[in-house]
């Protein structure tokens, strides 16, 4: 009797044991983020999550959990020929988000691993009908483009491609110290024209200048005796200065010729004397 009650006590130790492991294996917990993709025979059963739910144990069930959360994947560099046939090696970053998780997971095997190769597969794509002009300064487009065709390869896959970004281009040596050469000789040339531009408005100032004082001849007489002012600030040196027949014209065009007028002069004795008077003879 006693044999008989240990046996039966045993018994019921191992059913509530296994009862116990039956339950624990059929509860799950899903965190915020997740959602659980159970199969239940193989056929696919309403998400599950978050939170906490059961599922039938011994393979009835079986269970997926996807993070819905932003998932970075970083793409391997990618050796590009671009447009003008430049060789740069580039490497991208791309931001997705399962939108989908059935989708996710039935439509697609892995769906990040088939998200990168369609990520590299698409950048040498793109790349390769952009120039390297485009690809230095015209990022923003080109992002662009990759961003629209990533996400609507991805679409299907119930999967959000945010932001693709890239992040680096290699080129070459010699491809640098060319464009290094090129930059150079761009700034060389925007510096002559900037001088030219200086002197031609500069010339067109002198030219104005030059008309307004070549109609006013006492500008131009003024302008005579300012430059000699500042030519005579340094006494220390000697100074021939032609002037002008313009500047003496006028006294030659007197109203009264010269030979026709009386000149009288006076001179003053120094022992008080009547002054002597002198009187030209006319002619």
């Amino acid at each position: 009797m006693t044999s008989l009650n240990a046996l039966t006590y045993i018994s019921i130790v191992a059913l509530v044991l296994v009862a116990l492991s039956v339950l624990a294996s059929s509860i799950r917990i899903a965190k915020e983020y997740e959602r659980g993709v159970v199969f239940r025979l193989g056929r696919m059963i309403p998400l599950k999550g978050p939170g906490i739910f059961f599922v039938f144990p011994f393979g009835i069930d079986r269970v997926r959990m996807v993070d819905l959360r932003v998932v970075t994947l970083e793409v391997p560099p990618q050796e590009v020929i671009t447009s003008d046939n430049v060789t740069v090696k580039v490497n991208a970053v791309i931001f997705f988000q399962v939108m989908d998780a059935q989708s996710a997971i039935i439509r697609v095997y892995n769906f990040a691993e088939a998200t990168s190769q369609i990520a590299q597969t698409t950048l040498r794509a793109v790349l390769g009908q952009s120039s390297l002009d485009e690809l230095l300064g015209s990022r923003d487009k080109i992002n662009a483009r990759l961003q629209s065709i990533i996400d609507g390869q991805t679409e299907p896959w119930g999967i959000k491609v945010g932001t693709v970004e890239l992040k680096d281009a290699q080129l070459a040596e010699s491809m640098v110290r060319a464009l290094a050469r090129q930059a150079e000789a761009e700034r060389e040339k925007r510096a002559k024209i900037i001088a030219t531009d200086g002197e031609f408005q500069a010339a067109q100032v002198l030219a104005n200048a030059a008309e307004i004082i070549s109609t006013q001849p006492a500008a131009l007489a003024l302008r005579y005796m300012q430059t000699l002012l500042d030519m005579g600030s340094n006494q220390n040196s000697t100074i021939v200065f032609p002037i002008p027949i313009e500047l003496i014209r006028p006294l030659l065009a007197a109203p009264v010729p010269m030979h026709r007028a009386a000149a009288a002069s006076e001179a003053v004795p120094t022992n008080g004397a009547e002054p002597l008077r002198v009187a030209t003879a006319k002619s």
